[in-house]
């Protein structure tokens, strides 16, 4: 089933080379700052608490994490960050939406439509293209770590939707309020996640033509590389290429 495999296997690979170029930690301290604004007590804030798993997964400091608790919560200063959702269309009309956090909301709005004019796309109003998605929770598991009768049974149990392999790596969706049940489900039965967010996915997937497919990748490459961009999410299924 093509469904969401092509952006299981897109935001793993993006989020491999987040963790190269040192920009994850940033993503993540901005997420975990917006997070607590609404209140810094994990266990009553699921928000936070998925954003300080996603932290503790690639083993950043116990103090970075600290700080930007107490920045949300207004305890130190520098918690001024905006969220903003940006919706668009890329080269071939492929649905694109960016998640952004900013201190600067006119540069961050500028920026981000002059990458779309610049890269064959163009930015649209808010709604123009978010129908096309769903909020869903997204778990990936390397396939070594588990089974799949293992992950059916727990998973499921827990409230997910679906589990299935995609490359490398089972794929668990779940509607976002069952997020933290599953999550919990596999850190009690010792099975550890490659990753775990609530994200856009999107309903269906549409095939982009081989002409347009450098133009999308370039531009999805240069909304991801831009500071404030948190997560980008796409309808275009790039086909047995991007999986590789």
């Amino acid at each position: 089933m093509s469904g969401h495999s092509k952006w299981a296997t897109i935001k793993h690979k993006k989020a491999a080379l987040d963790a190269k170029r040192g920009k994850l930690f940033t993503r993540l301290i901005k997420e975990i700052t917006i997070a607590a604004r609404n209140g810094g007590d994990p266990d009553a804030n699921p928000r936070l608490r998925t954003a300080i798993l996603a932290a503790k997964a690639v083993s950043m400091p116990a103090e970075n994490i600290k700080r930007a608790i107490q920045r949300g919560t207004g305890e130190i200063e520098g918690g001024a960050i905006e969220e903003i959702l940006f919706e668009g269309y890329g080269p071939g009309g492929v649905a694109i939406m960016v998640a952004a956090a900013t201190d600067n909301r006119n540069r961050t709005v500028s920026e981000i439509r002059h990458i779309f004019s610049k890269n064959g796309g163009n930015l649209g109003e808010l709604g123009s293209v978010g129908w096309m998605f769903e909020r869903k929770s997204q778990i990936l598991i390397e396939k070594d770590k588990a089974t799949e009768d293992q992950l059916m049974e727990l998973a499921l149990e827990a409230g997910a939707d679906d589990v299935k392999l995609e490359g490398e790596h089972w794929e668990i969706l779940s509607a976002p309020e069952s997020h933290h049940a599953v999550l919990e489900a596999l850190e009690k039965a010792g099975i550890p996640t490659a990753s775990a967010e609530i994200g856009m996915v999107p309903k269906n997937l549409m095939e982009v033509d081989p002409k347009n497919m450098p133009g999308v990748m370039k531009l999805m490459e240069a909304l991801e590389e831009h500071d404030d961009v948190q997560n980008v999410y796409t309808n275009a299924d790039f086909g047995e290429e991007a999986g590789e």
